[in-house]
């Protein structure tokens, strides 16, 4: 897995410093044809086997195992957004998130319940760190295996993966399980929403694409992102930093 990242963030690293004179329209996804065919890989592969086996997951495990096993990984990911928090001189924040942490971790039976629930749940990572700081996104990106994603948040996504706590776990079997649940998980989660707009886009991978971009400019600027220029396309987003 450490493998993956470091390969991850050295192609997102390639790309970044890429000078592309593109033919699409969207001048943030001037990768618009190698892009298409990661989705295209990326959705065979969910279809064939994510998917499927979501559904099994779904279907065998009931309501309370699910929802333990969101909190336990969602108790390892306040982990990084706490760390996260203090590299954005975030300090109540991180305060606050590091609370939820030792709270589940103690209280919680190392995150299976969320008993620190009155707590409202923050969503920071590397990729955001490096946004704040005025690194801008870069060209949209798609991972193979791994989705939407950008220059900035490739790299972003690479850091914490080479750090985190289940990549780095020594037992492999544990980790291999931990991460594959985890996996699973999140892609069971996506069910019901997915269902909701299933069918009904001309062009999912234009919709995801869009939804994506805005999201993580949103996250970046902690649901204030700037207005949109429209006099030039080509000009990244100011800094974040405050």
């Amino acid at each position: 897995m450490r493998q993956l990242a470091l390969l991850i963030l050295l192609a997102s690293l390639g790309l970044a410093g890429c000078a592309s004179s593109s033919t699409y329209k969207n001048p943030k996804d001037p990768y618009e044809g190698f892009n298409r065919s990661m989705y295209a890989f990326n959705d065979a592969l969910d279809r064939g086997i994510l998917k499927p086996v979501a559904k099994g997951y779904n279907a065998a495990m009931p309501d309370t195992g699910r929802k333990m096993v969101h909190n336990f990984f969602s108790n390892i990911d306040d982990i990084f957004v706490t760390a996260n928090d203090l590299l954005q001189l975030k300090g109540k924040q991180a305060m606050h998130d590091f609370t939820r942490v030792w709270v589940n971790t103690i209280f919680g039976l190392f995150g299976l319940f969320d008993v620190a629930h009155d707590l409202e749940k923050h969503h920071e990572d590397f990729g955001q760190t490096l946004g704040y700081w005025g690194v801008g996104s870069g060209p949209y990106l798609v991972l193979p295996f791994i989705g939407p994603s950008s220059a900035r948040d490739g790299v972003g996504w690479g850091v914490d993966s080479y750090y985190g706590l289940v990549e780095n776990y020594p037992d492999i079997a544990v980790r291999n399980s931990l991460y594959v649940t985890d996996k699973i998980n999140q892609r069971a989660e996506l069910l019901d929403t997915e269902s909701v707009v299933e069918g009904t886009l001309v062009d999912r991978y234009s919709f995801i694409r869009d939804a994506y971009l805005m999201h993580r400019q949103s996250l970046v600027y902690d649901g204030n992102p700037p207005r949109p220029k429209y006099d030039d396309d080509d000009e990244d987003e100011p800094p974040a930093k405050k």
